[in-house]
């Protein structure tokens, strides 16, 4: 084992585990590393002629480091040197070596978008949590929500992304793609992701966002008419809100009474859905695309929801440990 340098060690007298510090050690318990690894491993680059590849190991860390700390390759290089809690999760010792550089990190994203990994990715994740009894498919929830895009024209080409579309919601346009997910709806975890444009209607991706293997489905007012659609592939039992002037012209007789209790407690598990979005957006700070066009952006979402899975599922993860 190489002994630990002064760069890590250092004279510090007095030291607090940060939070920071706290969420890389949970998640570095929860990742299925080994399963990760053995999916990359066979497109990675080998040891041969000309300069020697990173370990696959460090990149797979430091590409995770970038969707929980939402970090451009620059940034999680100057963050490497700047964090040690960051430098111990990848096992970077800077009394022996240097963390790898942007262009390094820029290749081994393109390496797993080149061989669709991203979505092996999260399917692994999931097959994981299958294993562990945390994901069920009893049943589904299905929701999008918006992803901004950048609208400046401020670019080589002089044009906004021709992948990406503006939709308006309520009295708001927005520009950018949509994430659609589905949902366990006992667990809250994501089986299913799609990326698309904005201005994709979210009814039309509800049966893809089914597995097959469940017998109910909820979704918000977006979703009202799915269950007539022609076309569907699966035979769930669909549970769709109502519209909200709908909800406001119930009375007070004994049927508007039941109708109102029945909306709540929907309401209270498609709530479930939600909390993805908040992981993602809040937590990991995926606010707006980084890449131009939906391939790379899906990918990203592949990757930034296996992760909230694992971020949401950890504690039954470490329990059974």
């Amino acid at each position: 084992m190489r002994q630990v340098t002064l760069a890590t060690a250092g004279f510090e007298r007095y030291a607090k585990t940060t939070r920071r510090a706290t969420f890389l050690a949970e998640m570095d318990s929860v990742v299925p590393w080994r399963k990760l690894f053995q999916l990359i491993e066979p497109v990675y680059p080998k040891a041969g002629n000309g300069r020697p590849p990173v370990g696959l190991e460090r990149m797979l860390r430091i590409h995770f480091l970038q969707h929980w700390f939402n970090l451009s390759d620059p940034a999680v290089e100057d963050a490497l040197y700047d964090s040690l809690s960051m430098r111990r999760f990848v096992g970077i010792d800077l009394g022996h070596e240097a963390a790898p550089d942007e262009t390094t990190m820029c290749r081994f994203r393109h390496l797993l978008e080149r061989h669709g990994l991203a979505q092996q990715i999260f399917d692994a994740v999931k097959v994981h949590l299958e294993a562990a009894g945390v994901l069920l498919r009893h049943g589904t929830i299905v929701d999008a929500t918006i992803i901004a895009a950048p609208s400046s024209t401020k670019n080589e080409k002089g044009k906004r992304d021709p992948e990406m579309h503006q939709t308006k919601k309520g009295n708001q346009w927005y520009f950018g793609m949509k994430a659609h997910i589905g949902v366990d709806a006992e667990s809250g975890l994501v089986h299913t992701v799609i990326g698309t444009p904005a201005n994709v209607a979210d009814i039309t991706k509800a049966d893809e966002l089914l597995h097959g293997d469940e017998t109910i489905a909820f979704g918000d007012a977006g979703y009202i008419g799915v269950d007539k659609r022609p076309g569907r592939e699966h035979s769930a039992e669909w549970h769709v809100a109502m519209k909200a002037g709908q909800r406001r012209a119930l009375d007070d007789s004994a049927l508007g009474r039941v109708l109102e209790s029945l909306e709540r407690l929907e309401a209270q598990v498609r709530a479930r859905v939600e909390h993805p979005f908040r992981v993602v957006k809040r937590q990991f700070g995926y606010m707006k695309v980084r890449y131009r066009g939906l391939a790379k952006n899906t990918a990203q979402l592949h990757t930034l929801f296996a992760l909230s899975n694992l971020w949401m599922a950890r504690r039954r993860l470490l329990a059974t440990g």
